[in-house]
């Protein structure tokens, strides 16, 4: 499936080269595929230079548009003892609203980004790489529903700083746990 997705990247079926996914996102799409394999087919993967995972330096080298790639922030929400984790879903050329929006979708007093050291712990994925596919057991996905909307491929992490996915920009709204809402502007 050679440049069947976004930019210059040599795309083939995710399920079919679990090497380039985390072990806690190659088990969610088997899960995944279980309940649909249809939408499961539909979610690529594609090696990349690991020195080159971070959003603007991957989508300059492999000629994805920036609006395509879609990141996922780990936002941390504390009421009182209480630290909730949520997976956010956002375009590149957007920014969540972590103090509105997110705080209030998870019923956080406050509400930041979770240090990178948590982040990589809980999800057991790389930095750089985290994605909401392989999310923890009973974590929010809030997908932007900018990001949703786009009708088109979009590209996220795979987990590992080596490879990203391509997936229906539709199909973010199924992933585990997700809702869509409006929670990021433009920056």
């Amino acid at each position: 499936m050679s440049g069947g997705g976004p930019g210059t990247l040599d795309w083939v079926p995710a399920l079919d080269v679990g090497e380039l996914l985390a072990d806690p996102v190659r088990l969610a799409l088997a899960h995944w595929a279980a309940r649909d394999a249809v939408a499961a087919r539909q979610v690529l993967a594609a090696p990349i230079e690991e020195a080159l995972a971070d959003t603007a330096a991957f989508c300059k080298a492999y000629g994805v548009q920036m609006e395509e790639s879609v990141n996922c922030v780990v936002v941390a929400g504390r009421r009182g003892e209480v630290t909730t984790y949520a997976a956010c879903m956002v375009q590149a050329t957007r920014r969540a609203d972590v103090n509105g929006v997110v705080r209030k979708a998870i019923d956080a007093r406050k509400a930041s980004f979770a240090p990178m050291d948590d982040a990589v712990s809980l999800t057991g994925m790389e930095y750089g790489g985290i994605t909401p596919l392989g999310a923890p057991d009973g974590w929010p996905v809030l997908v932007d529903a900018a990001a949703q909307s786009l009708g088109r491929l979009v590209v996220i992490g795979s987990g590992l700083r080596r490879s990203k996915i391509a997936l229906p920009a539709a199909l973010l709204g199924d992933l585990p746990g997700a809702t869509t809402l409006a929670l990021a502007q433009p920056l």
